[in-house]
């Protein structure tokens, strides 16, 4: 079916089969890496947002069970989708990663400048030397590198091995309650496991649309990083059905994947800064409410965000000591007696998994940039 016969999904539609496709309608009792799989990953930018990413889409969550996890090496840390770091289970780390090798080379490309005259294969091979020697931090790189090429940008010499190579950040960086400088090896050295081919670009448009679907091809190529999908699309085409957003924009889903009654009940929801159900699409007005754009982030700083009846509604941060932790709320606009009601109590379920402080106080604020 061509997109100008194809039925129409409100905006309320696509918000409920996208929330509800994100395990954010109701919390799901299915194991921590099933649920990571599912959702092709989490973003990581910062340590502690896939903890609350998970608590707020998994019944049950301890934030143990991930960490656990990242310690067997089961999941890992790995830049991937849009060039960004995420969580991903060892298989994804180490067959997204060369899908989206694309990507690293554009952003390769920005340092080139820096990197006249260096071989850049015969960098990939010295530093894959180096970070299974040992993992080694970007400083040691760039200090091990340099020599080489004395004449380049040490900066440049460490983005290009980082570029190059799939490399994970190795724990305890990233444990729950722990901390630990960023220090790499490759994903093959350290999930003992030789090189994969890359997923098929097929497979990941179907993964893309069981967990963020209903979605158009720019869509895709935003969640991912990746261009000229279109021809992917179409070939998939066959197999899938076609909607049409309210502007007309063709969308694209699989037959059986859920699309819940815009009705639907959405409880609120706490989702950490850079939740990816508010970057994969490139329309986003399904999360976030057009009059709200821009206001759950700054340039590259993103704010914890609050969903109410499945919407972007308010702003968080959580400010912990030994006895207490202050959860802050900025309503982005008016939130009523229910719905602050609603989020009190989603706001004391998080601090009792997520804070080691044994008592909780919320509190409700206007808006006013976290920033200033």
């Amino acid at each position: 079916m061509d997109a100008a016969h194809a039925p129409v999904l409100s905006t309320r539609a696509l918000n409920r089969a996208t929330t509800a496709r994100q395990l954010l309608l109701r919390r799901t009792a299915v194991p921590v890496k099933d649920a990571v799989s599912r959702l092709v990953g989490l973003q990581a930018q910062n340590t502690r947002p896939p903890y609350f990413q998970l608590f707020s889409r998994l019944e049950g969550f301890d934030p143990a069970s991930l960490s656990a996890l990242m310690e067997s090496r089961e999941v890992v840390r790995i830049v991937t989708l849009r060039s960004t770091i995420h969580t991903h289970t060892a298989e994804d780390a180490l067959t997204l990663r060369p899908l989206v090798q694309p990507a690293r080379d554009r952003e390769l490309n920005m340092f080139r400048n820096g990197l006249t005259g260096v071989d850049l294969d015969r960098l990939a091979s010295l530093a894959r030397e180096l970070v299974e020697e040992r993992p080694r931090t970007m400083k040691e790189l760039r200090e091990e590198l340099l020599p080489h090429w004395p004449e380049a940008d040490p900066r440049a010499l460490a983005v290009a091995a980082r570029c190059r190579l799939p490399l994970v950040q190795v724990t305890p960086r990233g444990l729950w309650g722990r901390g630990g400088q960023v220090a790499l090896t490759t994903a093959e050295h350290w999930l003992d496991s030789p090189a994969r081919p890359a997923a098929s670009p097929d497979a990941t448009v179907l993964r893309y649309l069981g967990a963020f679907g209903p979605a158009s091809v720019k869509d895709m190529q935003m969640w991912s990083g990746l261009t000229r999908m279109r021809e992917v699309f179409e070939r998939l085409r066959p197999g899938l059905v076609v909607f049409r957003d309210e502007n007309g924009v063709e969308l694209f889903d699989l037959p059986g994947a859920p699309r819940p009654d815009p009705d639907t009940p959405a409880p609120p929801r706490f989702l950490p800064e850079f939740d990816n159900v508010l970057l994969g699409h490139a329309d986003r007005t399904r999360v976030i409410p057009p009059e709200y754009k821009g206001r759950n982030g700054v340039g590259n700083q993103s704010y914890g965000t609050v969903l109410a009846d499945g919407f972007l509604a308010a702003l968080w941060r959580i400010e912990e000591s030994t006895d207490t932790a202050v959860i802050t709320v900025q309503a982005l606009g008016e939130l009523g007696p229910a719905a602050r009601e609603e989020i009190t109590q989603e706001a004391v379920d998080m601090a009792a998994v997520m804070s080691p402080a044994p008592a909780c106080d919320v509190r409700f604020d206007t808006f006013v940039d976290f920033g200033d």
